[in-house]
């Protein structure tokens, strides 16, 4: 439970660092390309789309998060109600700890130890299943969101199209760039459309 908050940190943290880096290498070709542009005497266009914005807006991001936290609640009501049924049993062996005989007292401590075990395999059962599912849903709105801006960008020839957000390298930007609203609402069309 202590660690989910931690693992989902450096998810992001993760996440986070291979946007950076693809934002690097996108930069760099677009700085290529450029260059080859002004040779060839020829003009292109850049959009963008604000990744909060769409994150906040986005239905099916939306559905996902609240999934993810449902999934997340009900494995910590597992747990906590496991922890609180092992604790009962702790407390039962010591109450009778003064009558116990040599051979119940080591009874009760390999049953502890199983009891230990038991709850940190599913602990992580649990934990690994959510990471899973966080990830499996991260690749399908990608890929989304990617097949979407393909299918726009044919109508708007851009010839790059960037993900701003907070952390970005893009220090000013022009609104009349912004493609964040068309993004939200053919996103949602289509989601409303997969229902």
């Amino acid at each position: 439970m202590k660690y989910i908050s931690t693992i989902l940190s450096l998810i992001a943290l993760g996440l986070i660092g291979v946007l950076f880096l693809d934002q690097r290498r996108q930069l760099d070709e677009l700085k290529k390309h450029v260059e080859g542009e002004k040779s060839a005497g020829t003009g292109f266009k850049i959009a963008y789309f604000d990744l909060d914005t769409l994150q906040a807006h986005y239905q099916y991001m939306l559905d996902v998060k609240n999934q993810a936290v449902d999934r997340e609640n009900k494995m910590n009501e597992e747990l906590s109600s496991a922890d609180r049924k092992n604790q009962q049993q702790i407390d039962e062996w010591r109450q009778k700890s003064n009558t116990m005989t040599q051979a119940e007292g080591e009874d009760a401590q390999r049953k502890y130890q199983e009891m230990q075990q038991q709850f940190a395999a599913r602990k992580q059962e649990l934990e690994q299943g959510l990471y899973k599912f966080e990830e499996e849903e991260r690749t399908k709105i990608r890929k989304r969101i990617e097949d979407f801006i393909k299918e726009y960008n044919r109508r708007k020839n851009y010839s790059y199209i960037f993900a701003y957000d907070a952390n970005s390298f893009i220090y000013n930007k022009d609104t009349l760039f912004n493609i964040t609203n068309d993004l939200v609402d053919g996103l949602n069309a289509e989601y409303k459309k997969s229902k």
